[in-house]
C-alpha cells in the first residue's frame, strides 16, 4: 500500500453505512460523529459526512483507537426533513479488540431505525 504520510498516524478501524429503507437509497451528506468514552466523560475522536453511497469510514487517531466504550451520533434531521420523529440518533457499543474492523451500519425510515454489527 502506497504511503500517504497518515499510515502511522492514523487507523481506519470503524466505518458505517446508511441505507434509507423506504425509498432504498443510500442516506447522502449525513453528518456521523465518533466519540469514545473515558474517565472525563465523552470526546470526539472522528466526524464527517456519508458519502454518495451512504458510507463514512473514519480516520481515527492511533492514540484514540483503543478498546473501550464508544458511540456514533448521526444527525438525521437534514436529510429526513424537520417533522421526522427521530432527529437524532445514537449508537453505543463496546470495542473489544481494536486490531479489527468494526462496521456499524444504519437503517433508517421516517419513523424508525435499526443498527447491528456488520463485517
Amino acid at each position: 500500500m502506497p504511503s500517504d504520510g497518515m499510515a502511522a498516524e492514523f487507523h481506519a478501524r470503524i466505518s458505517t453505512h446508511i441505507l434509507d429503507t423506504v425509498s432504498g437509497e443510500p442516506a447522502r451528506d449525513v453528518y456521523v460523529r465518533l466519540e469514545r468514552r473515558d474517565s472525563d466523560g465523552w470526546s470526539t475522536v472522528g466526524e464527517g459526512r456519508t458519502d454518495e453511497d451512504g458510507r463514512f469510514r473514519f480516520q481515527v487517531p492511533v492514540r484514540d483507537w483503543q478498546a473501550g466504550g464508544y458511540r456514533l451520533f448521526f444527525y438525521v434531521e437534514p436529510y429526513l426533513g424537520g417533522d421526522c420523529f427521530f432527529p437524532e440518533i445514537t449508537v453505543a457499543f463496546h470495542v473489544h479488540d481494536p486490531d479489527r474492523h468494526y462496521h456499524v451500519p444504519l437503517l433508517l425510515s421516517r419513523y424508525g431505525y435499526t443498527t447491528y454489527r456488520g463485517s
